[in-house]
């Protein structure tokens, strides 16, 4: 779980680094990025989360753009357990939309789509136990996109050579969110 807390929380950094466009163009916006977001959907290559697929429910994060441009990315991630929180300061890389996080192991994210304002999908990378590992994950303003979105995802998580049984979509749920102000 904490893997996959921490996968969210990269995606969730590229997601607010990217702008409309195609996977090689992503600008983002951050004047626009911060705030609340959903996360819906994820792919991962992660055994570990393929195992607990079934369940995992729908995470919330919240991005705040710090002045020297790194990325506070604060997550609440139901656990079955117990809801998650943690935050995790992102920092830009050379290449656009691309970040890292070394706090919880290292990670990087790109964005690879998002139109900065309703949607990010964002593509995570990092090594554990010797193996890299990659996750995508959907992210949302709303806590339902169009399928439109959807289909961007799925073409998208199809691309990074994620199969079927390692795409899906996350339920809702109540009982884990951020403090709101």
């Amino acid at each position: 779980m904490r893997t996959v807390m921490l996968s969210l929380g990269l995606v969730l950094l590229c997601l607010l680094s990217a702008e409309a466009g195609n996977a090689t163009d992503v600008r983002l916006d951050k004047s626009k990025i911060g705030g609340k977001w959903y996360i819906l959907a994820m792919a991962s290559d992660s055994e570990e989360y393929i195992e607990k697929k079934e369940s995992l429910k729908v995470a919330m994060a919240n991005v705040t753009v710090l002045e020297d441009g790194d990325l506070n990315v604060s997550f609440a991630i139901p656990t079955p357990v117990r809801c998650l929180k943690f935050s995790s300061i992102y920092k830009p890389m050379d290449t656009q939309g691309n970040y890292y996080r070394t706090d919880r192991g290292n990670k990087t994210v790109q964005a690879l789509a998002t139109d900065n304002n309703t949607y990010m999908i964002v593509f995570a990378t990092r090594v554990k136990n010797g193996k890299t590992l990659h996750m995508l994950r959907l992210y949302s303003r709303t806590e339902e996109v169009s399928s439109e979105v959807t289909d961007l995802f799925k073409e998208l998580a199809k691309e990074k050579s994620f199969s079927e049984d390692t795409i899906w979509m996350l339920p809702r749920q109540d009982e884990c969110k951020l403090d709101e102000a």
